[in-house]
């Protein structure tokens, strides 16, 4: 099928792929195109900014929690209502899990068959910028690199020399020259750029990220790459967009989800499998409701407990409105930021925060990351939601965890095979019926995740109104 599409990817992490891949988007939809974002890997924070400035959902595509059919499945069903699909590579283009670079944008390159735009940090260098990019050329003929953005130049004279060398030596064109921006429009801390629903001039940032691709980037010319990409097709030669789709379930339940500044990270595929299901979602909001409503489930998302902790460590009557509904039997699953909040308390800069206190655990933060990557799960205990036997892949990074072990009476539902979880060897802490873990699911990549929480949901249900 035709469907233009380009992928901004840099040589490392924190060369400018994100603001380049902001104004890009941002500046076409300007003009009054729809864009499709995409981000590849697990990240949320970037994907956020990808759909506010898209006005449209931000897809997740990665190659270890997805296979090859379901990244070309999102791809295509995605970007067909779109003009254009832009996606935003992470980390350096050939960066993966391991010296085959694994799972790297460079391999979501060749599958997707995508042009690439590669972005250049040129602070303190001239003509070793086309070494690099030459470097990458020749290490896989395959990833179709077909044009170059230099970002942080000097001045005129600087980008003469990088522009010519890159010609001379690469054969690409520079479809773009950024100098180094004043200020900072997208402020970090220890999980990456603030998340939208914390950016105090958001709306504002975007804007001067739109100027700056009006002012600096070939938009023309990358706009024409993007129409030369090749005709996308399935993996194995079936055509992308002849994958089946069921017809959405009726509701059936209501499936309430924390969704606020504290809780924000949450695949827009989860959600909509979830309402396929046959789920009806309400919004919570811990850090202003007063109480949980009637719903047959929750879902805790990750997110940033720790910059809100004293705000929902003061809302007592939701903790206890949420104990009552957890000891009448409530299915919750939670993941990160939502299992911390779950928690007896949160140590944060010198404080304590009383959480929930579903878990008798205490949280601290720390300074450097307790799990960071990609994780492997199998389930070897009885839990809420899946079955034993079954195998998951996911995601995580956290800052938090629970100092010593002071685990006795709790079980956990999964054995880790590859990651951290909770300290190591374990994630997925139960009780009851509320299942927390540090681990992100993708339900494209776990697809018994939303049949489970959805069935889980219509049982409690069914208990309830028989009691009633």
């Amino acid at each position: 099928m035709a469907h233009p599409r380009v992928l901004v990817a840099g040589l490392r992490g924190g060369s400018g792929k994100t603001i380049i891949s902001l104004g890009i988007v941002g500046a076409w939809r300007r003009q009054g195109h729809i864009v499709a974002p995409f981000k590849k890997g697990p990240d949320y924070i970037d994907a956020a900014w990808l759909s506010s400035a898209a006005a449209r959902p931000c897809r997740n595509l990665d190659l270890f929690m997805h296979t090859p059919h379901t990244i070309i499945d999102s791809f295509t069903n995605s970007g067909v209502s779109a003009d254009i699909s832009v996606i935003e590579g992470n980390r350096g283009l050939f960066d993966g899990m391991d010296v085959a670079g694994t799972c790297s944008t460079a391999e979501l390159a060749k599958l997707l068959n995508v042009p690439v735009i590669l972005v250049v940090d040129c602070t303190k260098v001239t003509r070793t910028v086309a070494a690099m990019i030459l470097g990458c050329q020749r290490l896989d003929s395959e990833v179709a690199i077909r044009g170059v953005v230099l970002n942080r130049i000097a001045g005129p004279r600087h980008r003469g020399v990088l522009e010519d060398a890159i010609s001379e030596i690469c054969g690409l064109p520079v479809v773009g020259a950024v100098p180094r921006l004043p200020g900072e429009s997208f402020p970090e801390r220890h999980l990456g750029l603030v998340p939208p629903p914390e950016h105090l001039e958001g709306e504002n940032s975007l804007g001067k990220m739109t100027e700056m691709a009006e002012e600096y980037l070939d938009l023309e010319t990358i706009w024409s790459l993007a129409h030369d990409a090749p005709h996308l097709e399935g993996v194995d030669g079936d055509p992308a967009a002849e994958v089946e789709r069921g017809e959405p379930a009726a509701k059936v339940t209501r499936i309430g989800v924390f969704r606020d500044a504290a809780f924000q990270f949450y695949y827009p595929e989860n959600l909509e499998a979830l309402l396929h299901e046959g789920a009806e979602l309400v919004d919570i909001s811990p850090l202003t409701d007063e109480d949980v409503p009637e719903v047959d489930a929750l879902y805790l998302g990750g997110g940033f407990p720790e910059t809100l902790a004293a705000t929902l460590a003061g809302n007592d009557s939701f903790k206890r409105s949420l104990h009552q509904k957890v000891e009448s039997g409530l299915p919750v699953y939670a993941e990160c930021g939502g299992a911390v909040y779950l928690g007896r308390t949160l140590h944060f800069q010198g404080n304590d925060f009383p959480m929930a206190g579903i878990f008798p655990l205490d949280f601290t933060f720390s300074t450097r990351p307790r799990g960071h990557g990609y994780v492997e799960l199998e389930t070897v205990s009885e839990n809420p939601f899946f079955e034993q036997g079954e195998t998951h892949r996911g995601h995580e990074f956290h800052y938090t965890g629970v100092e010593g072990t002071p685990y006795n009476g709790l079980s956990f539902a999964f054995r880790v095979h590859r990651g951290h979880g909770f300290d190591g060897e374990r994630d997925g802490l139960c009780y009851g019926n509320v299942l927390a873990m540090y681990t992100h699911l993708h339900a494209s990549g776990s697809t018994t995740w939303a049949p489970a929480l959805v069935r889980a949901a219509v049982r409690y249900r069914t208990i309830r109104n028989e009691r009633v």
